[in-house]
């Protein structure tokens, strides 16, 4: 669930890319990383232990679909893909609110990304999260090389309920905005919902059955309902990559830390 603060008015998202090894999770969030302003990003953190670690960044999108009166942070992270790496890409999904999978579309990684999304559905059970009732977004990247899996291919064997998917070539950023703009999308309706289920409950019976009754009394004009939209804002390319790493002893450290980033992240944005 997004970490909520009702007193600087910031929610935060929490958007996890999740993948086989080496299909290109690190390379999304790179290029989005590496083509954000300054003044609408945070720091790139790498969180690791001896064996394991997590990629971690924020991110302010300009135009998001403001919540209420919330405005929307996003936290995006992933983690290595190789089958080793399972406490880490277990961790990072606790209160995750959208999923980016990214396949590899070559033919011989097939096997690796089915192991691997199911992986992701076990994982999200131990969460008690059931994958068919959560934002998710495919990503079927390295559509420029040879020898390529089939979408149809792909979507009856991953995606045969229809999540919506992109194809993508993530180291030439071809797909990757498109990408992060649509599991934004996704999310966000869902979290708005969780949102006002809580505030009705803070509210109370009573409290709400008088702001019922204010409304009454002094009617609101309707208006045609927006549609939520998701900017970011580019900006001049050629700075250099910058990635600050974190030692950490255990992986219950790292989860420690990403909860704790994301608290102060919604104490410390304006």
């Amino acid at each position: 669930m997004a970490f909520v603060n009702y007193a600087t008015g910031n929610l935060a998202l929490k958007i996890v890319y999740y993948g086989p090894g080496l299909s290109g999770k690190t390379t999304n969030l790179r290029y989005i990383y590496t083509n954000m302003d300054a003044d609408f990003r945070g720091e790139l953190i790498c969180l690791e232990t001896d064996t394991e670690r997590t990629l971690f960044f924020d991110l302010l999108p300009v135009k998001a679909g403001i919540i209420d009166n919330f405005k929307i942070h996003l936290q995006l992270m992933t983690v290595p893909g190789q089958v080793f790496y399972a406490a880490s890409r277990k961790s990072v999904l606790k209160g995750v609110d959208g999923i980016v999978f990214v396949a590899d579309s070559q033919i011989p990684l097939l096997d690796a990304n089915l192991e691997s999304f199911d992986g992701l559905r076990r994982n999200l059970l131990e969460h008690n999260v059931d994958i068919n009732f959560i934002p998710l977004v495919f990503q079927y990247n390295k559509r420029d090389l040879d020898n390529l899996i089939p979408v149809e291919t792909f979507n009856n064997l991953l995606n045969p309920i229809g999540f919506p998917y992109i194809e993508t070539c993530a180291i030439k950023g071809k797909g990757v905005f498109e990408t992060l703009k649509e599991i934004t999308k996704l999310a966000i309706p869902v979290v708005k919902e969780k949102i006002r289920e809580d505030e009705r409950k803070i509210v109370g019976k009573e409290r709400l059955k008088k702001k019922k009754e204010e409304e009454k009394e002094t009617p609101k004009k309707e208006e045609p309902r927006k549609k939520d939209e998701i900017k970011f804002i580019a900006k001049e390319k050629g700075v250099p990559l910058r990635v600050t790493k974190v030692k950490f002893k255990t992986q219950k450290d790292i989860e420690d830390e990403l909860e704790n980033l994301a608290k102060d992240f919604t104490e410390s944005k304006e």
